[in-house]
């Protein structure tokens, strides 16, 4: 054959070769389509529908067991980092669509996880990234599938406090297994005990937590060491008592550590040790405090002011003597 001839044939046999594999591709794809069919329709496979929209157009659910307004550009600083990082927000909050009359608000969905994933877009697009948008995914859930499942996203979060997750249970338990503690155990898949700790804590006072430096440094250990401390109403007082005191030196900005909190708070359901009546008291002369005597059962204790001068310490001690002896 002529080269000529040769180059004819060459394209003869190349297009013949690429038939194959495009048939082959063709083939691959239509397995892959009745695979993922097979899948969707066994039930092995889930098509989610992801969007990006205004975070304005979203609200947190009112039962959301995060404390939206205790988020700040400090606290969520890892998350806008990790966002700014990749260029998008990668995992989606889950949400759900409003009822009408909130619809008319210019709200479409309530949040029920993704809190600080909202606040964290929104706080971006407020300061100089207007193009970030809120990835979301939208279900169709009732009130109780909506909060097992935050509680099953947050539970081992360390940014949710005790004191969140444990009110969050509180109001669960009567809106959902009619007050019954066991049942929402079960539902959760968590032991009674242990729910019962987090329901104990959400009946803590108050005054209590607002000794804290915030919410969030109140933990559950923090309450079930107090419980005992306060099963008396004197105890109850004066833990209350301290609380308030506590309360107030936070308010004026002196800083009091949660260590400190609970030691005070401790200390303060204490009874005062009982002390002896003052039986006699020694003195050199009228109007010095001199040395009192306090005498207990079969031991006697000797009690005077550390300046007490040395000249007066001295008679006073050598008065007891002479009296003890007789």
């Amino acid at each position: 054959m002529s080269k000529r001839h040769d180059a004819v044939f060459d394209d003869v046999l190349k297009d013949l070769d690429d038939e194959r594999p495009a048939r082959d591709r063709s083939g691959a794809r239509f397995l892959k389509r009745s695979t993922t069919i097979a899948d969707q329709a066994a039930g092995n496979r889930q098509e989610k529908v992801l969007r990006l929209v205004d975070p304005d157009t979203c609200v947190m659910w009112e039962r959301h067991n995060r404390a939206y307004d205790l988020l700040t550009e400090a606290n969520c600083r890892d998350l806008i980092d990790g966002i700014l990082s990749q260029g998008q927000q990668e995992f989606p909050a889950i949400v759900r669509r409003v009822s009408p009359e909130q619809e008319g608000q210019g709200v479409e969905y309530e949040v029920i996880c993704g809190a600080r994933r909202h606040f964290a877009i929104s706080w971006l697009r407020a300061n100089n990234y207007p193009k970030f948008q809120y990835l979301i995914e939208e279900r169709e859930l009732t009130d109780e599938e909506a909060f097992r499942l935050a509680d099953i996203e947050n539970r081992d979060r360390e940014d949710i406090s005790d004191l969140e997750r444990a009110r969050d249970y509180a109001a669960a338990v009567e809106a959902y297994y009619g007050g019954r503690q066991n049942v929402m155990a079960e539902r959760l898949q968590v032991s009674p005990t242990w729910l019962s700790r987090y329901l104990q804590m959400a009946r803590l006072d108050p005054r209590i937590v607002a000794a804290f430096p915030s919410l969030r440094d109140v933990r559950e250990l923090h309450a079930r060491q107090l419980k005992p401390l306060m099963a008396d109403s004197a105890g109850a007082e004066a833990i209350l008592a301290e609380a308030d005191r506590i309360a107030m030196e936070q308010k004026a900005g002196q800083g009091v550590p949660v260590a400190k909190v609970m030691s005070r708070l401790k200390q303060a359901a204490k009874p005062a040790p009982e002390r002896s009546a003052v039986d006699k008291v020694y003195r050199q002369k009228p109007g010095e405090t001199g040395v009192q005597v306090r005498r207990r059962g079969k031991r006697v204790r000797l009690e005077f002011a550390r300046d007490l001068e040395a000249v007066a310490l001295r008679a006073a001690l050598e008065q007891f003597i002479k009296d003890r002896d007789g």
